[in-house]
């Protein structure tokens, strides 16, 4: 038993719909592999369902890695690479503490969101700058008078 030839086109096709209407590019690298096993099985005729199934999961694997690792190092860099790290983006701001640091913790206010900080322990008023980020608490030090 075999697949023909237009399983694989109708198939590749619906991937191809599936693409423009989900956001990414995931299934079109499933669709060209279908597109290929279409083209595999136009011009050669007896190969089994098992194997063009095994050939369609190689060919799909070969084409999302070919994505990968040559479209995907291609990429521009992004003019905003913190777009959607809200908190790397407070690098280097400077606030006072509404709370101060006690035993390694404390809180400050950026806008009208509260932070909670990690540093030396400082006085509440006490200006800080932030230094980094781990696991969502700003990291802190002393702003010199």
């Amino acid at each position: 038993m075999r697949a023909e030839p237009a399983f694989w086109i109708i198939l590749a096709m619906l991937l191809f719909a599936a693409e423009a209407m989900a956001p990414g590019a995931f299934m079109l690298w499933f669709g060209l592999a279908a597109l290929a096993m279409f083209g595999i099985t136009l011009f050669v005729h007896d190969i089994p369902w098992l194997w063009q199934a095994i050939a369609f999961v190689v060919l799909s694997t070969i084409s999302t890695q070919v994505y990968r690792l040559w479209f995907r190092r291609r990429e521009p860099e992004s003019d905003r690479p913190l777009l959607n790290r809200r908190t790397e983006q407070l690098v280097g701001q400077v606030a006072p503490l509404r709370q101060a640091i006690v035993d390694g913790r404390g809180r400050i206010q950026l806008g009208d969101a509260f932070w909670t900080v990690e540093g030396p322990d400082l006085p509440e008023g006490a200006r800080v700058r932030i230094v980094g980020v781990r696991d969502g608490v700003l990291v802190v030090e002393a702003v010199g008078a």
